[in-house]
Order: C-alpha cells, then structure tokens, then sequence
C-alpha cells in the first residue's frame, strides 16, 4: 500500500496544479477508458431482467463532456473513475455508469425538452445537452446552483438554465417536457413532475429512504395520458433535499 501511494501522489499533483499540456493526454485516456469501462458495465448490469447497452450516441455525449470540470478540484485525480465523488453540501457527482444509464433510458431526440431535478455539479445537465436538447435544471442548494451556472455558462452550454428553487414542483412556465430526470432519491414520485410530462414522455427517478433499499424507476405517460412504471434496479442515491412548503 506505501508503494500504492508512492506513485499516487505525483499523479495527483499534476492534476491539481495548472492545466499544464503535458496532463491533456493522461485526460484523455483516462477519459477513453471511463467510456469503455460504462460500456462494459453495461453488458453486465440487468435491467429489469435484461441487458440495456447503452447507446452510440449517449455515449458520445459521455465522451464530450470532460468530468474533471464537474469535481472540486481536490478530486480530480479521481473524475475518470466509475464512481459517485463527493461535491460538497452533502451532495455527489453521480457515477458515469449511472448518468449514462439514466441519459440513455430517456430516449431523448435532438431538439427536446428535459426537467432536471438537482443540477448538483451541472455534470448530469451537461451529457443531456451533448446531446442536443434543451435542459432547464433546478438545485435547492443556492451555493451550488450558482456555482453550477457560472461553470456551464463559462463552458459554453448554452441550452442548460439553471435555477435555485424546489424542484418538487417542477417547472410548469416551461412545462410539458419530454423527458424528466431526478439525480437524488425520492420517497416518492412527485405529482406535479407527472403532470409535467408530456404523452409519449419518459421519467427517470431513484425512489425509497435514505440507507434503505432504493429503486431506479422508469415512469412512462402513453399518448393517451396513461401512466406506467416500472422498476429497473436496485440504486443508493443521496437523499432528495426540499424546502418546508407544504
């Protein structure tokens, strides 16, 4: 383990310091890597019962959207692993595996519309735009939808509105939407997020209690206004953060 932390340390240094040219290839392969490692969680993860790999284009998104840029930088060594890092306020950037998951489950075309409920980093609201649609995102913890604002806006993700607000009750000034994405776990899925979807739209929310047995559930509204779930696979998401109005 001393041997371990040994070769650990320089690592990290480079990747805390300036973004000196000589650290863009180690990036860019531990980038590569990332993408392949999702790849191949994919062919072993059942969903429901069943393979789901995940798409060309979603993770084309992935490759886009460089992750270091969504972790405090004293976890940056660490962006390119298959796995949640904390960014502060009790929150995390969720793992790669997971964004992609959920991104890919919404089957979304270039030109839609998503709900975002809990920007965190803004790193979930970054893939959505990759993919050519339009992201309005709330975070209930002010410090950290200002900060992810001002780094989406400064990395030019234009599509992505960030507000500080509830995101329990949705959006309905920019509602219907065609898809909707929650980042934390729920103890239930929130009435005004259903009436906020579109027929034909997909849902996706971690739903139970915090340190208990969480789904990954898939909410979908037919044309005909019908609603349907279905659980997907057991998740450990941090809890849903919300204000006191009733």
């Amino acid at each position: 383990m001393k041997h371990l932390m040994i070769l650990l340390w320089p690592a990290v240094w480079l990747v805390l310091g300036t973004d000196a040219p000589v650290l863009a290839d180690d990036i860019a392969d531990a980038h590569s890597r990332m993408i392949r490692t999702v790849k191949a969680m994919a062919q072993i993860t059942p969903i429901a019962g069943k393979k789901h790999p995940i798409s060309i284009k979603v993770l084309a998104a992935m490759g886009q959207v460089k992750r270091h840029k969504f972790v405090p930088r004293v976890r940056r060594s660490l962006a390119y692993e298959n796995r949640p890092l904390p960014i502060g306020h009790g929150q995390t950037i969720s793992q790669p595996y997971m964004v992609a998951l959920m991104t890919d489950l919404l089957e979304l075309e270039k030109g839609d519309t998503v709900f975002e409920m809990g920007t965190g980093s803004g790193y979930q609201a970054a893939v959505l735009a990759a993919l050519g649609v339009r992201v309005q995102t709330v975070e209930i913890i002010k410090d950290l939808a200002d900060e992810a604002k001002a780094r989406l806006r400064e990395l030019n993700y234009s599509h992505v509105t960030v507000r500080w607000a509830d995101g329990y009750y949705g959006d309905p000034e920019n509602a219907p939407f065609d898809g909707i994405i929650i980042t934390a776990a729920a103890s239930h899925i929130p009435p005004p997020l259903i009436a906020q979807l579109k027929p034909g739209g997909r849902m996706i929310i971690p739903v139970g209690p915090k340190f208990m047995a969480q789904q990954l559930v898939l909410v979908s509204k037919a044309s005909d206004g019908k609603v349907t779930t279905r659980r997907l696979l057991p998740v450990a998401f941090v809890p849903v953060t919300r204000t006191r109005k009733p």
